[in-house]
This record gives structure tokens, sequence and C-alpha cells, in this order.
């Protein structure tokens, strides 16, 4: 597989994000539901701390992708939903370099959405990867 990264204007790779991505090659594709800061019963987790929120959303999305012999390096989207636009904003520049880090070439798209599945959940992770 090949991944092809395509940035006509260059203020995305500021937040480590693409404006798209040719994948060339691929045999699979996992779409993943979109991951929130949940235990195992769906209970939140660190209500009222969004970048706690988005570490604990990761670890299920990386846990998602190991569970289909896949890793950070084979996403190629990422979409977030979060409660409050501006919070995920002050954090950016501590959230986004977690995926960059983990080898994660994305495009992305950030929503601001009334609520999640809970009051508590201020951020869910929708990711597609390639492999």
């Amino acid at each position: 597989m090949k991944k092809t990264t395509h940035n006509p204007t260059p203020w995305l790779q500021g937040f480590g994000l693409n404006h798209a991505i040719e994948v060339k090659g691929g045999e699979r594709t996992l779409y993943c539901s979109g991951q929130t800061a949940s235990d195992a019963e769906g209970a939140p987790l660190h209500p009222g701390d969004l970048l706690a929120q988005y570490r604990s959303a990761w670890q299920c999305l990386l846990d998602a992708l190991e569970s289909a012999g896949m890793d950070a390096t084979n996403l190629v989207r990422l979409n977030f939903y979060v409660t409050d636009v501006q919070a995920f904003m002050a954090t950016a520049d501590q959230v986004m370099p977690i995926h960059g880090a983990a080898g994660a070439e994305i495009v992305s798209t950030l929503l601001g959405v009334k609520e999640l599945y809970h009051p508590d959940i201020m951020i869910e992770i929708e990711a597609t990867a390639v492999a």
C-alpha cells in the first residue's frame, strides 16, 4: 500500500493534518465507530477534562486498530465530534501531536455537536484505516 498526501496550501499541516490522502494498493479498509472516553461498560471517564477524554478515546481507537491487525500508521481519516469547539481548539496544541507521534498521516473534519451519547462525553473520534 502506498499513501500520498496532497496539500495545495500548508495551513492544515500546522495541525498535523492533510488536505487529501491518496491510497494505492490497499487491500483492506477498516471503518471504525466513534470512540469515546468510556469504560468497558460504557460509563464516561474524565468528566470535564477534554484532553484526558481525547487520550482515552485515542487508546480505544488504537485497541480497535490492533484487533484488526493495524496500527496508527494505517489511519487515513479522523473525524472529531466535540461538544465545545473552542475548548478543543484551546487544547489542539496538545491533542494533535498525539496521533502524529504515533505515525498517523490523516485528513480530518472537526464537527461541533450539541451533545454526544452521555452529557459527560465531550469528544468522539471516528476513524478510517487502510492496509
